[in-house]
């Protein structure tokens, strides 16, 4: 007998041998290894289930936030379209009486700004900076350089960010 008919010879007598109740431990542990992948398999599709639920609430809320970000301060500046409201309803009014009520208005609007982390961009007599200022013309001056002799339109800062730039009339040097 050659070598392989030898392992042919103890795989079949192996198989011959087998005993029934190994048999059954085997189909046993068979079924125990399949419940476990199917338990495997449900608590997988559970996670993506939930996985999924949380992705679209969280689409949901950030619709509802870009939505009603600016309730509170819309809800504010009606404070201020009643002030100028009022003041438009009036009668028998003087120019003083429309000029304190808009100095009231604008007090009124400078402390909402605040609230909401809105701030004017000081540029009269300042270095003209490309990230604050846009600069609307040039004018010969005794002045430095770039230094900002005039604003035409404020600027404005949203939390340390611009989202208005102030237009400005910046210096340069007399050409000789």
């Amino acid at each position: 007998m050659n070598e392989e008919d030898k392992k042919n010879s103890s795989i079949d007598n192996a198989e011959n041998n087998l005993d029934p109740s190994s048999l059954i431990q085997d189909e046993d542990q068979v079924k125990h290894l399949e419940e476990k992948v199917a338990e495997a398999e449900a608590q997988i599709l559970y996670v993506k289930a939930e996985s999924e639920n949380v992705r679209k609430r969280s689409i949901e809320d950030i619709d509802k936030a870009r939505k009603f970000a600016l309730e509170k301060f819309s809800l504010e500046l009606l404070s201020v379209k009643d002030s100028l409201d009022a003041a438009l309803s009036i009668e028998n009014a003087n120019l003083d009486s429309y000029k304190n009520g808009v100095e009231l208005t604008q007090k009124q609007l400078i402390n909402i700004f605040e609230k909401f982390g809105i701030h004017e961009i000081q540029a009269l007599g300042e270095k003209f900076d490309p990230n604050l200022h846009q600069a609307m013309s040039m004018v010969d001056s005794e002045e430095e350089a770039n230094k900002i002799l005039s604003v035409l339109q404020k600027g404005y800062l949203l939390n340390d960010r611009v989202i208005r730039p102030a237009l400005v009339t910046v210096s340069k040097t007399k050409s000789a």
